[in-house]
Parts: C-alpha cells; structure tokens; sequence
C-alpha cells in the first residue's frame, strides 16, 4: 500500500513539472511580447504574414526563390567566365518608379519568347494599378497610378507604334517622339530598355517554323537615318504572298535572310554602317562594327533575359527594377526548334549563317550568368545583415524590461533620498500621515 502511495506521488510530480515548464515559457513568452505587441515575430498576426516586421520583403525575396530549386538547378555547369566586368556592368539595378515619368520600353526580337515575357509585363507584375487587360483585346491599358499615361511600351500596351519588330536603331528614335505626342506636358523621361535573347541556333531554327507557316514580318518598316531600306538595299526571299512551306537549305540559302543574325542586326546602331547599303564599307569591317555595337547596347540596357533561363530572368528582372511578378515563370524545353532532327554539318551550317549571333549569345550568357551570380551574392549578404540587425534588435528590445525596471528602481532610490532630506522625521505610511494630519 505504501508502495503505491509512492508511486502514485512519484506520478504526479512526472506530470507536473511539464505543466510547470509550460506555464513558465508561457509567461516568459508574455513578459518578452506583452499583448498588443507588435515588436515579436512569432505572434500569431505576423505568423500568418511568415516573416518578421523589421525584414519582411527581404526575407520573403529570399526565401521565395531558396524554396525555388529552378534557380539554381537551370543553371549550367560551373565553368570560368571568359569576360571581364565592371562592378557597374554587373550591378543593374534601377530606380524605376511607375508612378513618376521613368518608362520601360521592350525591344522584341522574334522568336526569343518575347511574347510570353511581354504577357508576363502586362499581366503578371504586382502592381498598385495594375495593366487593364480586357478579354479579346490584344492591348492592354498600363496608366500610372491617378495618370492617363503608360509607363510601358510594348507590343501588348503601346502597340507596335514604332513599327512592326522595331529595332535598337528604330526605338531610339521613335519612342521618345511617340510618348512626347501622347503627352501635352512632355516631362523629361528615363527611358530603360530591355529585351530577350535565346541560343541562335533554336531562334532560327524556331524563326524558319514560323515562317513555314505563314509569318512574313513584311510591314516591318526598317527604319534607319529616317527612311526605310530599298528593294536593291534589302531583296525579298521569296516571290509569292509569303514563304509558306520553305525548306530549311532553301531558307539558308537566301543570302539577304534576315532571320541571319538577326539580334546582333536589332540591338546595334545600324547608322554606323549606313544601314542597309552593304556597299558603304567591307564585310569584315562591317560585322566588327554592328557586333561591337549590339555588345555594347546590351551591356548598357537596364535589363535583358535569356530564354533559357526563365526563372532567373524572372529574379533579375525583379532585383533590377524592384517589381514583383505575381506567378513564377515556366521554362520549356519541348519547342519546335528542339524537336527539328538535325545533322551536325546542318548544325554548323546554321552557326556560320549567324556567326554573329553566336558571338553576342555568348557574350550576353556569360555577363548574364555573373550578373546573376553577383546579384545573388549581394542578396545574400543583404539577408545576413538585416538578421543580424533584427536579432540586435530582439536582444535590445528583450533587454528593455530588466533595464526599466533598474531604472525605475534607481528612480525610486532618488526620490527616498530626496523625501529624507526633505522631511527627516517622516517614516510613516500615506494612512498613519493622512490620521496624524
């Protein structure tokens, strides 16, 4: 029986001390974050946002894109980076500000995804007014907000206002004439360009499907040094309405193809070479200059992607002009270009045709791919510091109660002192004071 007792008081004091442990964190946890405290990251408000105050958006950003495996799987293997940049060239973020006078204007190049990035632009960017997108319009009204003014130019909001595909040379020229007629004030604008590239090989492979079926680009107007090209300058591929069904030797066989490295020709100033007269200077100079050029415009653009890399197109996009999308973007790798059968002679037949392009491709992966990787390093060390500075801060604001209450104690201390000099010969209570009166 006396066994027993033992036991059963033995028990008890076994159930016990968890309930004592759990009332003592408890009434920590209330001393530390006292009701109505907005300062502690594990209330249950803040819960349900999933980040602290001091570090919300730079927390969720990071954490946002480590839950993303995409990032860094798309990535391909580590190899040396074969050019040199600047701090600068790397660092492109921008103080883009949708509801002043900056405006973004998308420099479309076919058959690089443009048209899936310029539906991300008009209807997947988190925004205070966002685009107005209605069914069966392919436009879209992008105002600032409380403005009757764009703060895009593109095809899915301004249209092709400069011209069907309008290249580097083109958009230069024209978009600040077109927003300064739709706007009676014509404040001073930061026009920050971007586009989108991809492999040269799968563009034009991709370039000559689209034209198999029917895609011509006719009304695209070529404009350079304020006309277009002439029928001798820039001959025709093809006699009928259109190149529908082309074999792909006889498209490369066309010498004034355009679809021949095509995005060197439409990221570089074309007046340098006086534009479509091949006749102004020699081949070989002719190509150094529009590849020097088509560098250097990309290079200096706020921002461009690569196809192959949506999810990290998506990340500088966001980190250069501090713009969230809403969705995640989707890589696909099953295009038509990927399921073309191709022989290696017609592999490198089709590099020679865009030898240029090749060029400026890897140029634009190699810059792309160390902006990314600097851009990921400054992120980094941003998350580490602002935790170090929110975990300062906790140390600061859990120290608070104990040093109040040192000082409220002192505070007392002075004030006896100051009671005794005052009145010596009282030492009794508020009551025995109140009775003596």
């Amino acid at each position: 029986m006396k066994t027993k007792a033992m036991m059963d008081e033995k028990s008890s004091k076994l159930i016990l001390v968890p309930i004592l442990a759990v009332l003592f964190v408890t009434i920590g946890y209330q001393y530390i974050c006292p009701a109505g405290s907005r300062s502690c990251p594990l209330k249950a408000g803040d819960a349900q946002r999933g980040v602290s105050l001091l570090t919300a958006r730079y927390l969720q950003d990071a954490d946002d894109f480590d839950r993303d495996q995409d990032l860094e799987d798309d990535a391909p293997p580590r190899a040396p980076f074969k050019f040199n940049f600047t701090e600068r060239d790397l660092d492109r973020r921008v103080g883009f500000h949708v509801e002043g006078d900056d405006v973004i204007v998308f420099l479309h190049i076919q058959k690089t995804g443009g048209t899936t990035f310029g539906r991300h632009l008009v209807r997947n960017i988190r925004l205070e007014q966002p685009c107005d997108c209605k069914p069966g319009q392919k436009k879209c009204t992008c105002h600032r907000p409380g403005k009757d003014e764009s703060w895009l130019f593109s095809r899915f909001s301004t249209g092709w206002s400069c011209g069907l595909h309008a290249d580097w040379t083109e958009l230069t020229n024209c978009v600040p004439v077109i927003m300064d007629k739709k706007d009676v004030q014509r404040n001073t604008r930061n026009f920050y360009y971007i586009t989108m590239l991809r492999d040269p090989v799968s563009r034009y492979l991709s370039e000559w499907k689209h034209v198999q079926r029917g895609a011509t680009w006719k009304t695209a107007l070529h404009m350079c040094d304020g006309r277009s090209p002439t029928q001798d300058e820039l001959p025709t591929c093809y006699s009928g309405e259109d190149w529908s069904g082309v074999a792909l030797t006889e498209f490369m066989n066309c010498p004034s193809n355009l679809a021949n490295n095509r995005q060197v020709r439409m990221l570089s100033d074309l007046s340098l070479v006086g534009c479509y007269n091949l006749s102004s200077m020699n081949e070989s100079q002719r190509d150094h200059i529009l590849l020097s050029s088509a560098m250097s415009n990309l290079k200096n653009m706020a921002f461009y992607g690569l196809t192959e890399f949506q999810r990290k197109t998506q990340y500088l996009f966001e980190r250069t002009f501090s713009l969230r999308f809403i969705s995640p973007f989707t890589q696909i790798n099953s295009t038509r270009a990927a399921n073309v059968d191709l022989s290696e002679g017609v592999r490198r037949r089709i590099e020679e045709l865009n030898f240029l392009d090749v060029q400026l491709y890897d140029y634009a992966k190699d810059l792309f791919l160390q902006r990314f990787q600097s851009s990921r390093q400054r992120e980094h060390q941003e998350v580490r510091l602002r935790r170090r500075e929110e975990r300062r801060w906790m140390r600061e604001r859990q120290a608070w109660p104990r040093s109040a209450k040192r000082r409220g104690g002192a505070y007392k201390s002075e004030l006896a002192k100051e009671a005794d000099s005052d009145f010596p010969s009282t030492t009794e209570d508020y009551t025995s004071q109140v009775a003596h009166w």
